[in-house]
C-alpha cells in the first residue's frame, strides 16, 4: 500500500471514530474496553496523543522510567479534556502526518483501526475494517516483535484470511475474516480467540 493510501485510510478511520464517539451516551464513555484496564475515554485520549510533540513524549517517557505501555496508559489517564474536545483533537488530525518517534506510517492505521473496535465492541456496535488497510496492519503487526510478539504468542497456529489475500503462520490452520486476525495479532479477544486457546495452551 503506497504512502497516500495509508494516510487516506487513517484520516478516514479518525473522522469515523469521532462521529462514533459525538454519538456516545456520557456513561458509556466510561465502559470498559477491550483494551484491559482501560476505558473507553482512555483510549480516545490514548488515540490523539500520537501527535504529540517529541520533547513531551520524551519527557513522559522519562517519567514512566521509560517503560512504553507505562507511559501511555498514564498519560491517557491523566487527559482531562472533555469528550467534545477529544473529538475535535482527531477531526484536526486530519490531513497531518505526525507520528511518534521510531515508527512508521503503518502504526498510526493499525492504532486507529484497532482501538476503534476496542470501543464499538464492547458498545455492541459493529464498525466494519477496510479490507485493505486490515491487510496492511495485520502485516505489520505480524513482522515486529514488540509489543504485541505475535509471532511468538501464536506459534503452532496459521492464519488465513476469508476475505483478504493475508495468510501468516505454520502449523493449525484457522480461518478468519481479516478484521478478527488482526484483533488477535494484536491479543484482543475475538470470535477466534477460543479456537486458537484450544490449538496453543495460551
Amino acid at each position: 500500500m503506497d504512502s497516500d493510501t495509508v494516510w487516506r485510510h487513517i484520516d478516514e478511520q479518525r473522522a469515523n471514530l469521532a462521529d462514533l464517539l459525538d454519538g456516545l451516551e456520557p456513561q458509556q464513555w466510561s465502559t470498559p474496553s477491550l483494551c484491559e484496564g482501560w476505558t473507553v475515554r482512555e483510549v480516545a485520549a490514548h488515540i490523539t496523543h500520537s501527535q504529540l510533540p517529541k520533547s513531551k513524549m520524551l519527557l513522559e517517557l522519562l517519567r514512566s522510567g521509560f517503560r512504553f505501555n507505562t507511559m501511555v496508559y498514564r498519560a491517557a489517564l491523566q487527559d482531562e479534556r472533555s469528550p467534545g474536545e477529544l473529538t475535535a483533537v482527531l477531526r484536526g488530525m486530519r490531513g497531518s502526518r505526525k507520528r511518534p518517534p521510531g515508527t512508521s506510517e503503518v502504526d498510526p492505521l493499525m492504532d486507529v483501526l484497532v482501538h476503534t473496535q476496542d470501543i464499538a465492541v464492547p458498545l455492541g456496535i459493529d464498525r466494519p475494517m477496510p479490507v485493505d488497510a486490515a491487510v496492511a496492519a495485520a502485516e505489520r503487526v505480524w513482522t515486529t516483535g514488540f509489543p504485541f510478539r505475535a509471532k511468538r504468542r501464536l506459534r503452532g497456529v496459521e492464519l488465513a484470511a476469508i476475505d483478504a489475500d493475508f495468510r501468516v503462520g505454520q502449523g493449525r490452520l484457522v480461518e478468519a475474516p481479516i478484521r478478527d486476525i488482526l484483533m488477535v495479532l494484536v491479543g484482543r479477544p475475538t470470535a477466534i480467540s477460543a479456537r486458537i486457546q484450544s490449538l496453543t495452551g495460551r
